[in-house]
């Protein structure tokens, strides 16, 4: 927002990552504790040794007093209206006494509608949703997926829902933050799955499939992932040692460096993943998990059905006990000849950026006249 140059955004987070980026001027965060999803979809403290009910009671805490001390004029939730476990709720409070404006951030999907119906009814976060919110916006395409029509929303509710487009990713700038595979001087193929900590399968399904076909036209690069365990991450780096198609990195805060270098991904279908692949338009298979949620599944079938990447069902999320190394690599060996998203994305679809930005101003705007000083958010 270059018409609010002071503006000031502080970000409450409970990844353990959020250090590892570089933030610009006018932006800091604040760690609360972590909390990590098991696979049966329930939720347990990542780090500290203490109840769920402990850790959310001192997530609420910093929360609030956060808040407080910040005195923000918007303030965005990210997916959870009440937090994860209703930790936000006592900070929508405060805001509303502040005149904060309140905003719902979602993503493009959240789950199969039955799902998302059923927890958020559980969690209370349809009232909340109704009762604390001001706006909210969806981080996707109307015409991609509509990830509300299952909530039971007032019509005058569904009139704030505001689809932005897709969040454009760009090159960082400054040196690299790791040492590229020397694959990367080529036309590679880079595999990642994010954090890692899901991604064992489609890594192993693609070592598997250069182990049985050596004619695979491009090399691939793995990102590993930092949440990848160290046993697994040992025993990859052996199998892809004996192979000279397939290199392996650990993790890279950057990895947007090197997916533009790429010339076609391999994902699991998350988010920032598929944001990052529309902007740098590059070819991809998604082989999304379909475990503890439908998320990365609703999203890359989607995305196939709409001709922007093309999707592999994993056979293990659904059941089967085996991967066929030569289905993952008669799929990488048809990437290397598909077409990028772009040869059906419309041009608005990665807008996203732009459309939040005109779309808060004139919040910011009011919340500096009543300040009478310097607007800040938080989120």
């Amino acid at each position: 927002m270059k018409e609010h140059r002071d503006l000031s955004i502080l970000i409450l987070s409970g990844s353990s990552l959020a250090g590892s980026f570089n933030f610009g001027p006018g932006i800091d965060f604040v760690h609360v504790p972590s909390v990590t999803k098991n696979v049966d979809g329930s939720y347990s403290g990542a780090n500290l040794r203490m109840e769920l009910s402990e850790v959310t009671r001192i997530r609420e805490a910093l929360i609030r007093q956060a808040a407080e001390s910040f005195r923000p004029d918007i303030f965005i939730s990210d997916k959870e209206p009440t937090g994860f476990r209703g930790e936000l709720v006592p900070t929508l409070d405060v805001l509303a006494e502040m005149g904060t404006r309140r905003v719902i951030g979602v993503r493009d999907v959240l789950d199969d509608p039955d799902t998302v119906r059923a927890e958020w009814h559980d969690k209370g976060a349809i009232r909340t949703l109704t009762d604390y919110y001001d706006d909210i916006l969806v981080y996707g395409s109307e015409e991609f997926y509509r990830p509300l029509d299952a909530i039971p929303l007032p019509a005058e509710m569904r009139t704030c829902i505001v689809y932005t487009g897709y969040l454009r990713r760009t090159v960082p700038g400054g040196m690299s933050a790791v040492k590229y595979p020397k694959l990367a001087k080529r036309p590679f193929i880079l595999v990642t799955t994010g954090g890692g900590a899901d991604g064992a399968g489609l890594i192993d399904w693609v070592i598997s499939a250069y182990e049985a076909d050596p004619n695979i036209p491009l090399p691939a690069v793995i990102a590993y992932g930092p949440f990848l365990s160290t046993t697994q991450r040992t025993q990859f780096a052996e199998r892809v040692d004996r192979l000279p198609n397939v290199e392996g990195l650990t993790f890279d805060p950057k990895i947007e460096r090197l997916m533009n270098r790429s010339a076609a991904v391999v994902a699991m279908g998350g988010y920032n993943t598929f944001c990052e692949i529309l902007s740098f338009d590059k070819p991809a298979l998604l082989v999304p998990r379909a475990r503890p949620r439908l998320e990365q599944t609703i999203r890359a079938q989607r995305a196939a059905d709409l001709g922007l990447m093309r999707m592999l069902t994993d056979p293990v999320e659904h059941g089967a006990s085996t991967r066929d190394p030569m289905e993952m690599a008669a799929a990488l060996t048809a990437l290397c000849a598909q077409q990028p998203p772009s040869a059906a994305m419309s041009h608005d679809m990665l807008d996203g950026h732009a459309q939040i930005a005109n779309y808060l101003s004139p919040m910011l705007e009011r919340g500096q006249a009543r300040r009478g000083s310097g607007a800040g958010t938080g989120g």
